[in-house]
């Protein structure tokens, strides 16, 4: 079995539409796709309906959160999405989303950049807005070659020249309320250390005593250190190890599948879950 447990679509910040994602996943050949757009299950209904055959959707979504000031992100699987306190926090970042990349373009405008907000919500279209959308819009400006290279201190990296805060949950909260809702929690590339600074791992070890499921080891931001490191400190912790694409579409070169999950993992991640099950393909 192939198994891509990490991926984004137009209901946030990816460049793929539900229904074509999960046609694109069964092209490469992936058995078992999980959605994960940020903070957000607005895709899930259009990924169901097209979902094609022997190909499985797991739903999800990758949490916003902080801790100790430093942004993290949280991938949340099968869980109830009408759970209410649940849906009340995503709803909460969603909502500071907008004033946040408004506040993104001030800042590129005061550091010379004719990025406008314009620009920026055509770029998002209906998607959960962030910062690979205000990324492509530098990109589109020439500032930048790629999203990825507006992702550095010199621009939208955690604490950036351009970089603005946003409503974050606590990760501890997040664990416990995607718990209260049935699902099963993976902390989301946690050595991304390109991304700005990561939390240190005795908050990791903190997690898993609070409930943590696992952490995302196999992943396009994470060298052979980083993952060995990883993969040490889940034995010790008694975490599960996954691997996963974090598929943007064309707003990121890596591939649906190029990093995959253990077959063994999934299904323990699964049988952990009581909120939702995975969809089989019905050759939508």
């Amino acid at each position: 079995m192939r198994i891509d447990l990490h991926t984004h679509s137009t209901a946030s910040d990816g460049t793929d539409t539900p229904a074509e994602l999960v046609r694109n996943a069964a092209a490469a050949g992936l058995d078992v796709v999980a959605l994960t757009d940020h903070d957000s299950v607005g895709g899930y209904a259009e990924a169901r309906a097209a979902l094609p055959r022997r190909l499985t959707l797991v739903t999800g979504a990758e949490l916003s959160c902080r801790v100790g000031g430093v942004s993290m992100h949280m991938l949340a699987y099968l869980f109830d999405p009408d759970e209410p306190e649940l849906a009340r926090e995503r709803e909460l970042v969603r909502d500071d989303r907008v004033p946040r990349a408004r506040g993104m373009v001030a800042k590129l405008q005061e550091l010379g950049v004719p990025v406008t907000w314009e620009q920026v919500a055509r770029i998002a279209g209906d998607g959960a807005v962030g910062r690979p959308h205000v990324a492509a819009a530098m990109v589109e400006l020439g500032v930048v070659e790629t999203v990825s290279d507006a992702f550095t201190a010199q621009w939208l990296a955690n604490d950036g020249r351009a970089y603005v805060d946003k409503h974050e949950l606590d990760p501890f909260d997040a664990v416990r309320l995607v718990k209260a809702a049935g699902g099963v929690t993976v902390f989301a590339h946690p050595l991304a250390v390109k991304r700005g600074r990561t939390v240190p791992e005795s908050v990791i070890a903190d997690l898993a005593a609070a409930g943590l499921d696992g952490v995302e080891v196999d992943h396009m931001d994470h060298d052979d250190a980083a993952r060995s490191r990883l993969r040490g400190l889940a034995a010790d912790l008694g975490l599960l190890t996954t691997g996963s694409s974090d598929y943007h579409g064309s707003r990121k070169t890596v591939a649906l599948g190029e990093y995959t999950t253990d077959p063994e993992i999934y299904g323990e991640i699964v049988r952990r879950a009581t909120g939702a099950f995975p969809v089989p393909g019905a050759g939508g």
